[in-house]
């Protein structure tokens, strides 16, 4: 079997940040702590690489030098415990400045388990008849950049873009709007609401419009922009 090492491309101050939040979790919840099989650290390497990488489970185990079960356990946990340090939508946007940006990005078909997909009046909910592929519906808040300040609870693969954000985003993006900061989207979201700024649809459109709606596309998914996974 051949070995040979690899580099994951975070910086160590995360690592070490989530290692630190592990282990004030294990600290509350532990009451034999000593029957733990692996460091936080490793498991903070162990939920990085999954999230960076999409690595694999057993060969995250492998690595980690663990179970499956308990690698499988381990990912879980570590999810929850990065969750819980997630910004409220409000606090995100009482310190952005000049606009946010709304849009819905991609879905991850293979981490939807086929025995655990509901169903409604025999439609399978976590089919996206947008996307073609199964997954979930994420709606993210950008700061100018495009670079991802705040994203959404997960809903399934069939609910709308402007259906998730309504129940997720704008409740606390109208607000914000009213105070001066503005949100731009895309024609998905048209009829939103206040506050909320789409492109103009439609064809053959005057002067204005067009440069209005180059100006939205440019503020909102300025060149080199991240996109999220």
């Amino acid at each position: 079997m051949l070995s040979y090492r690899a580099t994951l491309d975070v910086p160590v101050d995360t690592v070490a940040r989530v290692s630190r939040w592990i282990q004030a979790h294990r600290k509350r919840i532990d009451t034999r702590p000593w029957q733990r099989a692996a460091t936080s650290w490793t498991q903070a390497v162990l939920v990085l690489r999954w999230l960076i990488d999409d690595t694999d489970p057993p060969l995250l185990a492998h690595d980690a030098k663990v179970s499956q079960a308990t690698a499988y356990r381990y990912l879980h946990e570590a999810i929850d415990v990065i969750a819980q340090q997630a910004p409220d939508l409000h606090e995100v946007l009482a310190a952005a400045t000049g606009r946010v940006g709304v849009r819905g990005p991609g879905r991850h078909p293979h981490r939807i388990d086929p025995q655990h997909r509901p169903l409604r009046a025999g439609h399978d909910l976590w089919y996206s008849g947008k996307h073609h592929t199964h997954g979930g519906n994420i709606q993210v808040v950008t700061d100018p950049t495009g670079f991802p300040v705040w994203t959404s609870p997960v809903e399934p693969g069939s609910t709308h873009d402007i259906t998730c954000a309504r129940t997720h985003a704008f409740p606390a993006l109208y607000p914000a709007a009213a105070a001066g900061l503005p949100t731009l989207a895309d024609k998905g979201y048209t009829g939103a609401g206040i506050g909320i700024h789409v492109p103009v649809k439609g064809t053959n459109l005057g002067v204005d419009n067009r440069a209005r709606n180059l100006l939205i596309t440019a503020l909102r998914a300025p060149p080199n922009a991240p996109t999220p996974r």
